[in-house]
């Protein structure tokens, strides 16, 4: 197997992973960055990106992510499509393996970001691509005047709420609790184009032979369920980081790993950013700086 060797390998091309690729190639850094999935992760669903400061009037998440791509190579970061299969430590290296090719580093950065999680509700899995879908962006489109459900209460849910008013006249947003947890504007504004929201409220079942015909719902204080036909559903239920890589590494009780200020693990010189990280609030803004940290403390170990 081909053997490589790098300064700094950074395992993931979101915002985190590119911010910490274009901080480390422009400080010095021989620099990687290796990405299974295609660039961007979770920011390729945005439509409208209007919160991300300097940036304005808003971008899509394809157009941002393809700058952020651009402006990393642009200093020298090398940039691969290929995904990784194990991560190991030898003497002061660490060694990441990819199908075909060995690389190694001094220092590693995680920034495989988050996955939506599934709620396991019967029908779910049965009709996902058949009316359930955890991506507004990617097939909101299909439902254009269409009977639409959201369900979440979070800034994703609140925001792609606000895409999916634009499609339909008829979207509707189911949340646990009485109040929803997103931001305040980010609620007026989804609350303002029209989506009727469900409080107190969960979802039973999703319903449908060959595509989604309806929900089934209750009331969490009072228990009563009742039937709401519908063409789609939207899930938003929150995130699972994808920490399969480095299961050894210290994490809080959501999975998420735990790092210093530095964005240093358990592990010296194996450093995580963005979504992936524990920390209070998860956004483009928050997982840039993270990749900018990360690699500003890997030159101290480089060196």
């Amino acid at each position: 197997m081909e053997n490589e060797i790098f300064d700094y390998i950074i395992i993931g091309a979101g915002p985190a992973g590119l911010s910490s690729a274009q901080y480390a190639a422009r400080g010095g850094l021989k620099t990687l960055v290796l990405e299974g999935m295609g660039e961007g992760g979770q920011v390729t669903q945005i439509s409208e990106l209007e919160n991300y400061p300097g940036v304005f009037p808003a971008v899509n998440g394809f157009d941002f992510i393809d700058v952020m791509k651009k402006q990393a190579q642009e200093f020298g970061a090398v940039i691969k499509n290929t995904a990784v299969s194990s991560i190991d430590k030898m003497g002061k290296n660490f060694v990441v393996k990819t199908r075909d090719v060995c690389y190694s580093s001094p220092a590693l950065c995680i920034a495989t970001g988050a996955v939506h999680k599934n709620l396991g509700v019967p029908g779910e899995k049965e009709l996902t691509g058949r009316g359930v879908s955890y991506c507004a962006t990617c097939d909101g489109p299909f439902f254009k005047n269409k009977r639409i459900i959201v369900v979440g209460g979070g800034d994703s849910a609140c925001s792609e709420a606000v895409y999916l008013s634009t499609i339909s006249g008829d979207v509707s947003i189911i949340h646990r609790r009485d109040t929803f947890r997103a931001q305040k504007a980010v609620v007026d504004k989804m609350l303002s184009k029209g989506v009727k929201p469900v409080y107190d409220t969960v979802l039973k079942s999703i319903n449908g032979t060959n595509k989604v015909e309806s929900i089934t719902i209750q009331n969490v204080k009072t228990g009563q369920e009742q039937q709401l036909e519908c063409d789609a559903v939207f899930i938003f239920a929150g995130m699972a980081p994808q920490t399969e890589l480095v299961d050894m590494l210290k994490k809080d009780e959501g999975g998420y790993i735990i790092t210093d200020e530095n964005m240093q693990t358990s592990i010296p010189g194996l450093f995580a950013a963005g979504d992936v990280r524990a920390k209070p609030f998860r956004q483009i803004v928050t997982a840039v700086s993270d990749g900018a940290i990360a690699a500003n403390a890997a030159k101290e170990i480089v060196k």
